[in-house]
C-alpha cells in the first residue's frame, strides 16, 4: 500500500528513488557491456572472413536492439499511462537481465553453429523491448517523484544512474581485457561481465517490485476521466494534442548518437586508428565517465535554482559542435594523456546536456500521456540514431574516413540546437511558484 504524507508526498520516497535509480542503473550496465566487448566476442559467436567483418556482425546485432525499442516504446508506453509506472519497470528490468544470462552462457560459433548468432540475436531483441519501455517510464517515476523545486536534481538522477552504468560496464570490461589473456578473454572472459549484469538485475527486480508508485500518476488517474483510455486511443491524443513537445522531445534525446559513440565506440574507434590498446582506451573512458556521474546531478540541482533551457541543453550542444571535430583529430596523437583529454572533454559536455533534458522532456507532457510521449519520440530518435552510432562509425573507419564520424555527430547535434531555443523554461523559480499555485487545490 503506498502511504502517502498530506501533499501527497510518499513517506518512501527514498527508497523509492533508491529503487529506481539501481533499477536504471543495472538496465544500462547490460546494454552498455554488449558494444563494449563486441571487438572481443566477435569473432567467437558471429563468422566471417576477417576480424573486421565478424565485428560489423555484432554491431548489426546490436542495432537490432534499437530497431525494436520504438515498438516497445509505442506498444508498452502507454500500459506505464494507464496502469501506473512500477508494474512496467518491474518487468523491464527482468527482461534486460535475462537478455545478459543468454549472452553470458551461449557456446561459440564452433560449437553450435548458426545457433549463436541467433541466441545473441533473440537476446538483444529481448533487451531491446525492454529498454524500448525502461527509459521514458524512469523518467516519469523519478520526476514524479521529486518535490516542485527538485525536479531537476531527481530527473537528473536517471541520467546519473546510466552514468554509473556506462562507467561501472567500462570498468567491468577494462578489468577483464586487461588482467586476461588473449585466449583467456576470447574464450571464456568476456562472459563474466554479462554473468554479473543478469545477477544484478535480480536485485534491481527484488526492489522494484517493493516500490510505491508514483503520487502524482496516481492523482492524475484519479482526477482524469481518460484514466481508463486503451492505449490506442491515448496515442491518437498524444499525436494531435502534443506535436510540438514530440518534436522539441526528439530532439533532446537526439544528441544521444554522440553518447553512443563515446560510450560504446571511441575505445573501439582509438583501438583501429590509432593502434591503442582497447583495455587502455577503457581505462581513459572510465576517468571520463567519472566526471559525468559528478556533473549530471550537480546540473539538475542547478537547474532548479537557474533554470533550464538555456543553461544547459544550449551550452552541452553548442559544446559538442565545437568540441568533436578537433578532438577527434587530437586522437591521432599518440599517449594515454592525450585520449583521457579526449574523452573526458566530450563526457563533459555531454554531461551538461544531460544533466536535465528527462525533466524538461517530463515537463513538455501532462502525467496521464508523459510515458507514452517521451517514450514514442526518445525510441523512435535513439532507433535511429543510436543504435546506428557503433556501426556508422565503423563504416567510416572501414572506408578510411575515420573523421567523417565528427562531421555525421556534429550535423545531427547542430540541428538539435535549432530546435532547443524553442522549448520551454520549466526550471526558474517564477514556473516553479507558478506551478505549486496551480497543483494546489
Amino acid at each position: 500500500m503506498n502511504t502517502s504524507k498530506p501533499g501527497g508526498t510518499p513517506r518512501r520516497r527514498p527508497f523509492n528513488v533508491l529503487a529506481g535509480t539501481i533499477g536504471h542503473f543495472v538496465e544500462w550496465y547490460d546494454w552498455y557491456i554488449y558494444g563494449l566487448l563486441a571487438a572481443v566476442f566477435a569473432s567467437q559467436i558471429f563468422p566471417g572472413g576477417t576480424a573486421l567483418t565478424s565485428l560489423v556482425s555484432a554491431l548489426i546485432t546490436y542495432a537490432v536492439g534499437f530497431v525494436v525499442r520504438p515498438l516497445s516504446g509505442i506498444i508498452i508506453s502507454p500500459l506505464a499511462d494507464r496502469y501506473g509506472r512500477r508494474a512496467v519497470l518491474a518487468t523491464t528490468i527482468g527482461g534486460m537481465a535475462l537478455g545478459s544470462l543468454i549472452i553470458a552462457v551461449t557456446p561459440p560459433f564452433a560449437v553450435i553453429g548458426y545457433f549463436a548468432p541467433l541466441l545473441f540475436l533473440f537476446a538483444r531483441v529481448l533487451q531491446g523491448i525492454s529498454a524500448g519501455s525502461e527509459i521514458q517510464s524512469a523518467i516519469a517515476y523519478m520526476v514524479e517523484n521529486g518535490s516542485t523545486d527538485r525536479r531537476g536534481l531527481f530527473g537528473s538522477l536517471s541520467n546519473m544512474a546510466s552514468g554509473m552504468a556506462t562507467l561501472a560496464a567500462t570498468g567491468v570490461a577494462a578489468i577483464v581485457t586487461t588482467t586476461l589473456d588473449s585466449h583467456d578473454l576470447q574464450t571464456w572472459g568476456w562472459r563474466i561481465p554479462f554473468a554479473i549484469g543478469g545477477a544484478l538485475g535480480l536485485v534491481g527486480l527484488l526492489l522494484r517490485s517493493k516500490a510505491d508508485e508514483s503520487p502524482e500518476f496516481e492523482a492524475a488517474v484519479e482526477g482524469s476521466p481518460a484514466g481508463n483510455k486503451p492505449a490506442r486511443s491515448r496515442l491518437r491524443e498524444l499525436l494531435r494534442n502534443h506535436p510540438k513537445a514530440l518534436l522539441q522531445t526528439a530532439a533532446l534525446s537526439a544528441p544521444a548518437v554522440a553518447y553512443y559513440t563515446w560510450a560504446t565506440f571511441l575505445p573501439t574507434y582509438a583501438n583501429l586508428t590509432s593502434g591503442r590498446e582497447l583495455g587502455s582506451t577503457l581505462t581513459g573512458n572510465v576517468i571520463g565517465l567519472g566526471l559525468l556521474v559528478i556533473i549530471v546531478p550537480l546540473c539538475g540541482a542547478l537547474s532548479d535554482k537557474i533554470g533550464r533551457r538555456k543553461p544547459f541543453p544550449i551550452i552541452g550542444a553548442a559544446g559538442m559542435v565545437v568540441l568533436f571535430y578537433p578532438m577527434l583529430t587530437l586522437l591521432q596523437q599518440p599517449g594515454f594523456g592525450v585520449y583521457v583529454l579526449v574523452t573526458a572533454s566530450g563526457w563533459v559536455v555531454l554531461a551538461i546536456w544531460q544533466a536535465v533534458y528527462p525533466t524538461i522532456q517530463a515537463d513538455l507532457f501532462p502525467a496521464e500521456v508523459r510515458v507514452s510521449g517521451i517514450g514514442v519520440a526518445h525510441q523512435l530518435v535513439i532507433a535511429v540514431l543510436g543504435g546506428t552510432a557503433p556501426l556508422i562509425a565503423s563504416a567510416f573507419v572501414d572506408a578510411g574516413h575515420p573523421l567523417g564520424v565528427a562531421v555525421y555527430m556534429t550535423v545531427v547535434v547542430l540541428l538539435c540546437l535549432v530546435v532547443y531555443v524553442t522549448l520551454p523554461e520549466t526550471g526558474t523559480a517564477r514556473t516553479q511558484d507558478s506551478t505549486s499555485k496551480e497543483d494546489t487545490p
